[in-house]
């Protein structure tokens, strides 16, 4: 890891803001905030947005009531006079208004950075968490534990709660758990956390990135200016060479996750009990007990995982072993996350919708000894080879829903040909549960149907917690 100074970004006041001309490019959860705050400070907003939409016409007329000016069906040109423009996070990069930006050298920001921006001088540290599957729990891990351990603190970010919310409300906070898109990367320039994990890569998002690359950096950017702790995963060497590349402050340790035993400087596993070799006197002869893995909840492999990366950097903020075990303890995921439905004839049924991609499946399915799946809906340009290759020997099963489903089963009849295969074409409102039948008539007693279904679910259902729902009512059904 580089050594490197980190200077501040917090202005005096509010004056940076006074009569600037700032540009908001689009409406929506990231941009009315960001320009009703950017208002506030005395700001000359102007908001730019591609649609014009009933939705984006209310939204318009509620900062218009403001006294800021809104341009609906034009998020391509940069209007005149910009001195900054701050964009919702999933603006692509290549967008032409941040071309002319550029051209004119006018500086971009995402509303990570801006809310960066507009911390107190005596604002709580950021622990910053990011990777391709597993943020959201992570993050709340992270944030049970520091609640266990008596620090005020909130889960915020790209977990649905507004940063500029936390850092500009008036609850003091003595820590935040801050979950981070690879988006919202790219637009923070001078983000510095205390410390930070990435907990995966696998290709995701490629076609806002451009290439695996550039993925991949924008996620190692969490990393940088960091204080006490990078924190990486064992298993991924490509989250340690990121900790490698990134410029921190001196002292910055580099500390390693496993599900193995852990070495000197890492977390890990050792006969059932999570452990700390890394925040300990002696780390080299020494280790702390922090939980059991019953204490995870559930004790899924990527799970584990993820409880290891939480206590990585609760532990790099001082906090107490009990702490980590009763935060653990205390937690419980969010709905269609490797959720336990039922037990029908003694199959279980089991609802991980989230794993909208094969990174997440393959966690999913390595999870389970016996399983019939259900997968299938919108591919977004993966491939699916690689993950049925590696979950063969565990599938007694297969139930194809969606768009894209051809793709699975032919990867399917490449890499697991004596796999039994049910391909359901219908995508009317009955599709789930008799997928969820089909799946039945496949499984024996001991196996776990699971939906991972490695896909967005858009092309049936309008989110992934729906379809998660409908998988849930099926086998409801199914028991009844």
């Amino acid at each position: 890891m580089g050594s490197g100074q980190v200077t501040s970004s917090v202005p005096e006041g509010s004056s940076e803001f006074q009569g600037k001309h700032v540009t908001v490019a689009g409406l929506g959860v990231s941009g009315i905030p960001a320009a009703k705050v950017l208002h506030a400070r005395g700001a000359i907003v102007t908001v730019v947005n591609d649609g014009d939409d009933a939705r984006a016409r209310e939204q318009a007329a509620e900062l218009e009531a403001l006294g800021v000016t809104v341009r609906l069906g034009d998020g391509a040109t940069l209007p005149e006079g910009t001195e900054l423009v701050v964009t919702a996070p999933g603006w692509k990069p290549d967008k032409p208004l941040f071309e002319a930006a550029r051209a004119a050298g006018v500086e971009i920001w995402g509303d990570v950075e801006l809310a960066w921006r507009l911390r107190g001088p005596d604002a709580a540290p950021w622990l910053a968490v990011t990777g391709t599957n597993g943020k959201t729990t992570t993050v709340q891990m992270l944030a049970s534990i520091l609640k266990a351990a008596g620090l005020r603190t909130a889960a915020v970010g790209n977990i649905g709660v507004s940063l500029l919310d936390a850092v500009l409300g008036e609850e003091h906070y003595d820590v935040l758990a801050v979950e981070l898109s690879s988006y919202q990367l790219h637009w923070a320039p001078s983000l510095r956390a205390h410390s930070a994990a990435v907990l995966n890569l696998a290709p995701d998002h490629l076609d806002w990135h451009g290439s695996m690359e550039a993925y991949a950096r924008d996620k190692g950017r969490v990393y940088e200016g960091n204080r006490v702790a990078c924190v990486y995963n064992v298993a991924d060497k490509a989250t340690e060479d990121l900790v490698r590349e990134a410029d921190v402050e001196e002292g910055c340790r580099a500390i390693g996750f496993t599900l193995g035993t852990p070495g000197p400087s890492q977390l890990g596993v050792v006969e059932g009990i999570l452990v700390d070799r890394a925040f300990v006197e002696n780390r080299h002869k020494n280790a702390q007990e922090l939980a059991e893995v019953s204490d995870v909840n559930p004790p899924a492999p990527h799970n584990i995982a993820n409880a290891l990366a939480a206590a990585a950097l609760a532990r790099a903020f001082g906090v107490p072993a009990k702490a980590v075990r009763d935060g653990l303890r205390n937690f419980t995921p969010d709905a269609h996350r490797i959720a336990h439905v039922a037990d029908v004839d003694g199959v279980a049924y089991v609802d991980d919708s989230k794993a909208t991609n094969t990174h997440a499946a393959e966690a999913s399915l390595a999870a389970y000894e016996s399983i019939v799946w259900i997968a299938g809906g919108l591919a977004k340009g993966a491939t699916f080879d690689e993950l049925v290759a590696k979950s063969a020997k565990r599938l007694r099963g297969a139930v194809l829903i969606g768009a894209d489903r051809a793709l699975i089963r032919e990867a399917l009849a490449r890499h697991a040909p004596e796999v039994p295969v049910v391909d359901l074409d219908r995508t009317d409102t009955g599709a789930m549960l008799a997928a969820v039948q089909e799946a039945k008539r496949l499984a024996a007693e001991g196996d776990t149907v699971l939906l991972a279904p490695a896909c967005a679910s858009m092309d049936m259902f309008a989110n992934y917690n729906k379809r998660g729902d409908a998988f849930a009512e099926a086998v409801r059904e199914l028991g009844a």
